[in-house]
C-alpha cells in the first residue's frame, strides 16, 4: 500500500452505494468516501456509518431531513466527490491523518482525545505538507504586543469577554490565546459566575490562527505542550454549562474550533464557519478535530476540513454546529 518514498498509494477509495451488492470495506488506513446518487438502501444505510463520509444526492425526492449525518447532502455529488479527490491528492498525509484521528477520537474522554490531537498535529508540522505551504507563504511580521487583546466585564453573575484585537480580525495568536485563558479561569476558579459570554470586536469572531506565528515554535514537543496546556479548548470544555459564544463574519480554523466547545453558540445570520488546515498539510488544531465531530459527527467534520467549504448559518444550525442565529438589529 506504501510505494517506495513511503507516500499511501491510492490513499482514496470512492465507494458506489448504488450498487445493491455494495459491502463494507475493511479499513486499511485510507480514506473510505460513499457516494449515492440515489436514495440510500437498507444495506447501503449500514454501510454508511462504517465509511469516513457520504456524499449522497439531494433532490426533490431526496430530501437532506432523510439523511443520516454520517452524509453531506450534495446537489451534484460528482463535483462534491471531484472536490474530496483534489484534497487529499493535494494533501494526502494531513488528509489520512485527519481520518484516524476523526476515528480514534470519536468515544474517547474530550480530553485524551485532545492529546490525540495534539500528537498528530505536531507530527504534520515536520511533515513535508506543511514544509511546502510554509515555503510558499512569506514571512509575516509578528503581531505587536496590545494592553487589552481580551476585554473582560462582569455584570452580576454574567461574565462578558471579548475578543480585541478587530485589526488581526481577532486572530488566535500567542498573546490573544494567554489573556482568553486568563479570562476564562476567572470562570472556573468562581462558581458565582453562573454565565459566560464570549464574542469579538470587528469584522469577525476569530479569523483562525494567526499565521505570522506558524511553525514558530522551538521544537514540536514544545509546540504540543503549549497546545495542550496553554490552550482554551479544555476550559471551554470545563465552563461549557455556563458558557454561550456569540460569533459572527468568516469564522475561521479556531474561530469555528473552539465555540463549538460551549454549550450554546449563537451565530449572527451573515456567519460563515471554514477549516482550511488540510490545505495547509495539517489537521484543526484548536481542538476542531474533538469539539466538531461531537456537534456534527465525524462524517461531516471530515467534510469541512477535507473540502474547505465554507458553511453558512442557516446550514450550520441544521447540522447542529450551532444552536441559534440572531436575530438582526
Amino acid at each position: 500500500m506504501l510505494d517506495e518514498a513511503g507516500w499511501v498509494a491510492d490513499p482514496l477509495v470512492l465507494v458506489d452505494l448504488d450498487d445493491p451488492r455494495v459491502t463494507l470495506p475493511e479499513a486499511d488506513g485510507r480514506l473510505f468516501v460513499g457516494v449515492a446518487t440515489r436514495p440510500l438502501t437498507p444495506r447501503a444505510r449500514l454501510a454508511v456509518e462504517a465509511l469516513d463520509l457520504t456524499l449522497a444526492a439531494r433532490d426533490e425526492a431526496f430530501y437532506e431531513r432523510e439523511l443520516p449525518r454520517e452524509c453531506v447532502p450534495a446537489t451534484v455529488v460528482e463535483e462534491e466527490a471531484g472536490a474530496v479527490a483534489e484534497m487529499v491528492a493535494r494533501s494526502p498525509q494531513a488528509a489520512l491523518v485527519l481520518g484516524q484521528v476523526l476515528r480514534a477520537t470519536e468515544r474517547l474522554p474530550v480530553a485524551a482525545a485532545l492529546d490525540v490531537e495534539s500528537f498528530a498535529y505536531s507530527m504534520l508540522l515536520a511533515g513535508r505538507e506543511f514544509g511546502h505551504w510554509l515555503a510558499g507563504n512569506e514571512a509575516r511580521e509578528a503581531p505587536p504586543l496590545v494592553e487589552e487583546p481580551v476585554l473582560v466585564g462582569r455584570d452580576g453573575d454574567v461574565l462578558h469577554v471579548t475578543l480585541n484585537r478587530a485589526e488581526r480580525r481577532n486572530a488566535y495568536g500567542r498573546q490573544l490565546r494567554d489573556a482568553l485563558t486568563d479570562a476564562l479561569e476567572v470562570a472556573v476558579a468562581d462558581p458565582s459566575i453562573e454565565r459566560v459570554v464570549l464574542d469579538g470586536t470587528g469584522p469577525c469572531f476569530c479569523s483562525g490562527g494567526d499565521l505570522a506565528e506558524f511553525g514558530t515554535a522551538p521544537d514540536l514537543v514544545t509546540a504540543h505542550f503549549v497546545r495542550t496546556m496553554a490552550g482554551t479548548a479544555r476550559m471551554i470544555h470545563a465552563l461549557r454549562e455556563r458558557t454561550e459564544v456569540v460569533v459572527h463574519g468568516p469564522c475561521v480554523g479556531a474561530g469555528v474550533e473552539l465555540p463549538a466547545f460551549a454549550g450554546r453558540v449563537t451565530a449572527a445570520e451573515d456567519t460563515t464557519f471554514t477549516l482550511p488546515e488540510v490545505a495547509m498539510g495539517l489537521i484543526p488544531g484548536a481542538g476542531g478535530t474533538v469539539s466538531i465531530p461531537r456537534r456534527v459527527g465525524r462524517w461531516r467534520a471530515l467534510y469541512l476540513a477535507l473540502t474547505g467549504r465554507s458553511l453558512d448559518a442557516r446550514t450550520a444550525l441544521s447540522w447542529g454546529l450551532i444552536d441559534g442565529i440572531a436575530e438582526a438589529g
